[in-house]
């Protein structure tokens, strides 16, 4: 993998799982550590205030110091705050109005639950609830990191962590749940894609961040918690869930014949590695007789972008992976030579819980024709979250910048379009019930431009060759079909063998 830009910061791709609150801080370069990188670019910039930012700043403090206790803590968390806001005016993915801010951290001040009392409540207290409601009032996938969150980064990243085992992220004041992790607690329980968390042990949480709901969902391994959760179709449910160590396989294999088939549930340190190895050890074990591989991202809510950019430079031969660009840089990725299957015809599978990282490794297949994509449209995370550790404790988490796939497409709010999409056999009944995507999400960023319609041909599922998978009741047509496809040979046999069924 090549890196270069005009500076390098520690990017992230994750959304919130619930036990962990983020990945950890991971770079492409060596030589110089991340967390000296991160504020290596933060001190590129200049943190002073211009006269209206400060006078919006002061604002801020007339109103914090009325509800703070008379403390010697009390200068020293606005200060806090003060840094806090000087990095999100200049790193942020667009220009921020001051006033604008200032009155989202004000709001959480004066909405404190408890209701905060004048000069009695604890300064970071106060500081923590304005952070909340600042960062939360950016983007679905922006928020403030207080000390205990930030110092448990990490742990996601490295393959184990205690909790439930979901990604999720917040939609309309409740915590949407993006994907359960396999074999975690979470997806043991029968937690699916879509489902709504209304009650955590019988307290609802509208109007609580995301950052607290998840906190409130971590705890020592053992432990239960009660989940009250909607989904549509059915009245609310409880379902209890005990708390457990999570160890997060990134990637699974096994031989279909003669195709190889991975499949790669999220994008942690672990990735790349596991990714290599399964496709040498099923190339060794099929020898001449391998007809090709499928890549399965489909329910992927992804991870670090330093690993979708190495699984996507395996399978290419050089060019363009990924730009990713910000307010007043690009940093741009490139793939070295060598090809992990050697050529091999491939297939990605993605739906719309492939996200982010997934959508990096997708689009930059495809539009390399290294691979053709297959599903549903995915979810349409396109931007890059950054660490930003703060100066007094904890970090921000801050949307910076925007992937662009090598063919200079945008994946923000559009995600990435199948070559060939199939089309479940369970229809949403209205838009009510339609799976959202990033698009749909309170104060999701827009699109930066018009989708670009890849797709070749549509299918219903029903048309696919019904797949037997162990452990799950319904056949996996999807999957059918990619395997059908690589022994057709191409896209237009493929296409012929449903034209003459009748299919299209």
């Amino acid at each position: 993998m090549r890196w270069h830009g005009l500076s390098k910061i520690l990017v992230l791709v994750a959304s919130f799982a619930a036990g962990a609150v983020l990945p950890s801080l991971v770079g492409c370069s060596p030589g110089t550590s991340t967390i000296g990188r991160v504020m290596e670019a933060v001190r590129g910039h200049s943190l002073s205030l211009d006269a209206e930012a400060q006078a919006e700043f002061e604002r801020f403090r007339g109103v914090y110091v009325q509800y703070a206790s008379a403390t010697p803590e009390r200068e020293t968390q606005l200060k806090h705050f003060a840094d806090a806001f000087k990095r999100v005016r200049v790193n942020y993915v667009n220009s921020l109005d001051d006033a604008a801010l200032m009155e989202t951290a004000i709001k959480g001040v004066r909405e404190m639950e408890p209701k905060a009392e004048l000069g009695d409540t604890k300064p970071a207290v106060l500081i923590e609830a304005a952070l909340d409601s600042m960062l939360g009032s950016l983007d679905p996938h922006s928020g403030y990191l207080n000390p205990e969150e930030y110092r448990e980064m990490g742990v996601t990243t490295k393959g184990e962590f205690g909790g439930l085992g979901i990604e999720v992220t917040m939609d309309e004041g409740l915590v949407k749940v993006i994907a359960p992790i396999e074999d975690t607690p979470a997806f043991r329980a029968g937690l699916e894609p879509g489902d709504l968390i209304t009650h955590l042990d019988g307290e609802s949480i509208q109007g609580i961040t995301l950052s607290a709901a998840v906190k409130r969902m971590r705890g020592k391994p053992g432990t239960p918690i009660l989940l009250t959760v909607r989904r549509k179709g059915r009245p609310d449910f409880d379902v209890r869930i005990i708390r457990d160590i999570v160890q997060v396989r990134a990637v699974r294999w096994r031989l279909e014949g003669d195709v190889a088939y991975l499949r790669v549930t999220r994008f942690n340190s672990k990735t790349e590695g596991g990714v290599r190895r399964a496709v040498t050890e099923m190339r060794s074990q099929l020898g001449s007789r391998i007809k090709g591989v499928v890549l399965d991202l489909r329910g992927n809510p992804g991870g670090l972008l330093d690993q979708s950019v190495a699984v996507s430079d395996a399978f290419l031969q050089g060019g363009r992976i990924v730009s990713v660009r910000g307010r007043d840089r690009e940093d741009v990725y490139d793939a070295d030579s060598g090809d992990v299957a050697a050529g091999l015809p491939m297939v990605v599978l993605i739906d719309p819980g492939s996200a982010s990282a997934s959508e990096i490794v997708a689009s930059a297949l495809q539009d390399h024709r290294r691979a053709v994509v297959m599903g549903g449209r995915s979810f349409g995370k396109g931007s890059v979250q950054t660490i930003v550790p703060l100066p007094v404790e904890g970090g921000l988490r801050l949307t910076t910048q925007l992937y662009y796939t090598p063919m200079e497409r945008a994946i923000q709010a559009l995600g990435v379009e199948p070559d060939i999409e199939i089309v479940p056999a369970e229809k949403p009944k209205d838009k009510e019930h339609a799976r959202k995507r990033e698009a749909d999400l309170e104060g999701a960023l827009p699109a930066q431009m018009q989708i670009v319609h890849r797709t070749k041909a549509k299918l219903d599922e029903a048309a696919c060759p019904p797949i037997k998978v162990k452990n799950r009741e319904k056949p996996d047509h999807a999957l059918g079909c990619a395997l059908e496809y690589l022994s057709a040979g191409s896209t237009d046999a493929f296409l012929s063998i449903h034209r003459a069924a009748g299919h299209l």
